[in-house]
């Protein structure tokens, strides 16, 4: 049976490279710090595990053999593999970056949010790309940060999954978007009235739980009328300009639409929470660069968002009757 060669270690490899370097048992232990026996000792370890001489004696001193020609080769490729793992990562230049990120979003946010992420994007890093994944609840978005096919994502949870990294983005009042040939429009609403009328809601894109809107009726034991639901929050203008359908939502998003259609905004008459908007992101890239400054640039147009609704305070209809 083969006797079983000793492992090479980071210390060996260093030995290796230096004497393959200096052809010289003194000046490589010189240059090492190390005792010349303690050296030569080193170099008889070396043999065994290589089964090779590396060094063998010429009438001008000591020549490395084919053999140990190759390995300095090897020696130095395999240190300098272990420097770049022990050294740190190197700072991100998102100007000549070409990563691919994805991220993943409920559309709810195309409106507002991501135009303003993607303006940074092709300001800051104009050769890398953006891909941005509708998250639903048919797409397992904890799965596609665990395994890669996410960076981040951006959503809101009534209970945010816990084993991921979370940052709080914004907070968004919860508010009602009727169309403004609806009767309703230039009414304020009762809790019963709010109930009873017909409501647009949207499929909630985590299958397992439900809406944050209807999960806090739910906690109050009341039920909303949804007579009509939508994939796509892009759908919903359409729907209420020719509908008598209510639509409940964040603030930011009927501002959105409100500015270029007749959309009238009327307040909740239930005390809703404000939708608390998150990023998440799993620890395999906690510490990534590229995926840091990406979760920077977010929370740059998340605060720049969060500061543009305190700055322009609500505007309701004036001609609201009781």
């Amino acid at each position: 049976m083969q006797k079983a060669r000793e492992p090479m270690d980071t210390h060996l490899l260093r030995i290796l490279q230096i004497l393959l370097t200096e052809q010289s048992v003194s000046k490589a232990a010189i240059k090492l710090g190390l005792s010349q026996p303690a050296l030569s000792n080193s170099l008889r370890r070396l043999r065994d595990i290589t089964g090779d001489p590396i060094l063998v004696r010429s009438k001008n001193g000591m020549v490395p053999t084919e053999r140990g020609l190759e390995l300095l080769s090897h020696a130095s490729d395999a240190l300098s593999a272990i420097e770049r793992i022990t050294e740190p990562p190197g700072a991100f230049e998102p100007a000549t970056s070409t990563r691919e990120f994805h991220l993943g979003a409920p559309d709810y946010l195309d409106a507002m949010f991501l135009p303003n992420i993607a303006e940074i994007l092709r300001r800051e890093a104009p050769r890398a790309k953006f891909i941005v994944h509708p998250i639903n609840a048919d797409y397992d978005y904890v799965d596609g940060l665990e395994n890669g096919g996410l960076d981040v994502v951006i959503g809101n949870w009534l209970e945010p999954p816990l084993q991921m990294h979370m940052a709080r983005l914004f907070d968004d009042e919860v508010v009602c978007m009727v169309g403004s040939q609806n009767p309703i429009a230039n009414r304020s609403l009762s809790l019963k009235q709010y109930l009873d009328l017909p409501h647009l809601a949207p499929f909630p894109y985590v299958s397992e739980r439900q809406s944050f809107i209807d999960g806090y009726l739910a906690a109050q034991g009341l039920q909303r009328n949804i007579q009509m639901t939508i994939p796509y929050f892009g759908q919903v203008a359409g729907m209420l300009l020719r509908t008598d359908l209510i639509f409940t939502t964040g603030r930011q998003f009927a501002q959105h639409y409100a500015r270029y259609l007749p959309i009238t905004i009327l307040p909740s008459p239930f005390p809703f929470p404000p939708m608390r908007f998150y990023l998440l992101w799993h620890r395999r890239c906690h510490s990534s660069p590229e995926v840091v400054w990406l979760r920077q640039c977010i929370a740059k147009v998340a605060a720049m968002l969060q500061a543009s609704l305190l700055t322009n305070p609500p505007t309701e209809p004036d001609n609201i009757q009781p």
